[in-house]
């Protein structure tokens, strides 16, 4: 370069030696020797994924909508990009509509409808607290371990599994235990019992408590009024009445947990599920916490969407409709459901296993067989009922004729007998 020409302005770059804007050297065509060698132990060779076409009749997940499919597959955008943002503002609208309450903090939960279980428990949870929980089936059992977890004092009232609590034992129990909270379920997925929610609230506002209720397998299936019942926090998940795969938990918290939330004097003992955080990225604010699950958003957006087309007294309808089918069916084929009509759920049956057949080799027959997913008993029930899951894009007539002929075929050769 002569002096008298104009030389272009060069900086040191000191992690490789020379002038930034000069030409790269060539490129390395190999790495230099590795020290150590690869190990190939755990590597695999493998072909495209293949997976079934299964018709998933259990207790969760069901099938998805092919439309929400399609939204899963498309090209993610960032967690901060303001179409995602806007994105995020009506999944929040939808499931406001879905749970019929107006609560400002009303979100989904990057993780399973078990996250969301936990965000309830753990943001209004100061140790200490008493926590009554109404134990009628497995999931009562996990709101007490999880509770247990975070420092509450855990007292129980249990009734049989397949039943539902009287006002009565409610209240009993409200003014013997006195607790923070009172965790409930309103649909027990082990066991098919729909729990009736009319004064529960107004007790729980009568003795100074918070009312917190497990909807999982409820949301977008069964009637859900939580500002009318006077609910303080909820969640549920993405698979099941929603027609969404699981990935997501919406939760809800209203102005009484947010109170007592916003009271507490320590952290909120679990940063991923801290509600106080999460507010500041689903809120005005959008401060990032963590990258969300873009795709999944995408998913559970389409599927609020299409129950938003349907209307919530239609789905609603349809559940209950295609239930009393299933319930008509199973009485022709000598099949006994477990739970009395007056508390059953329409989403989850639970069917009682004829004397003389094993409950697992029957469901993998059905499994392996026709492709149809039903499920089992779980802790008490193990091995004595099945539990059939008629939700969401899976609540329509022809499926429910198609498992009932599969039950008929299969029961009349004795699939399963011991």
């Amino acid at each position: 370069m002569s002096f008298g020409a104009s030389a272009p302005h060069v900086t040191s770059n000191p992690a490789t030696h020379r002038c930034v804007g000069s030409p790269d050297p060539d490129p390395p065509q190999a790495l230099a020797t590795l020290t150590t060698p690869v190990s190939d132990r755990h590597r695999l060779s493998l072909g495209p994924i293949a997976t079934p076409d299964r018709l998933l009749l259990g207790p969760g997940p069901s099938n998805a909508h092919p439309t929400v499919l399609q939204a899963l597959a498309r090209t993610p955008i960032g967690h901060l990009d303001p179409l995602y943002v806007e994105l995020m503002g009506e999944v929040q609208e939808l499931l406001r509509y879905v749970w019929q309450t107006d609560n400002r903090l009303t979100i989904p939960m990057s993780g399973t409808g078990s996250a969301a279980m936990e965000a309830t428990l753990a943001n209004t949870i100061v140790p200490g607290d008493k926590v009554l929980v109404a134990q009628k089936g497995y999931f009562g059992l996990r709101q007490a371990d999880m509770a247990s977890r975070y420092g509450a004092k855990v007292v129980t009232i249990d009734c049989p599994w397949g039943e539902a609590f009287s006002l009565d034992q409610i209240e009993h129990a409200l003014a013997t235990h006195r607790p923070a909270i009172l965790a409930m379920v309103h649909a027990e997925t082990s066991t098919g019992v729909c729990q009736p929610m009319d004064g529960i609230g107004d007790l729980c506002r009568q003795y100074d408590c918070l009312l917190l209720l497990d909807t999982v397998t409820s949301l977008g299936a069964v009637p859900l009024y939580l500002d009318e019942w006077k609910v303080d926090l909820a969640y549920s998940c993405s698979q099941k009445g929603l027609s969404c795969p699981p990935g997501l938990g919406p939760f809800t918290m209203g102005p009484r947990a947010e109170a007592k939330m916003m009271g507490r004097q320590d952290k909120v003992p679990n940063w991923y599920l801290d509600v106080t955080l999460l507010n500041q990225y689903w809120g005005s604010d959008r401060v990032y916490h963590h990258t969300a699950p873009v795709n999944m958003t995408y998913g559970l957006r389409e599927a609020l969407r299409l129950l938003a087309e349907e209307g919530l007294e239609a789905r609603w309808q349809r559940h209950q409709s295609n239930a009393a089918k299933l319930w008509a069916g199973l009485d022709e084929l000598g099949l006994e459901c477990m739970v009395p009509v007056e508390f059953r759920l329409p989403t989850l049956t639970s069917v009682k296993v004829p004397d003389g057949i094993d409950a697992k080799a029957f469901q993998l027959h059905l499994l392996r067989e026709h492709n149809i997913e039903i499920g089992v008993g779980l802790g008490v029930l193990a091995g004595k009922i099945w539990r059939i899951g008629i939700m969401g894009a899976n609540s329509y007539a022809e499926k429910v004729d198609r498992l009932l002929a599969v039950l008929a075929e299969s029961l009349a050769k004795g699939v399963g007998r011991k």
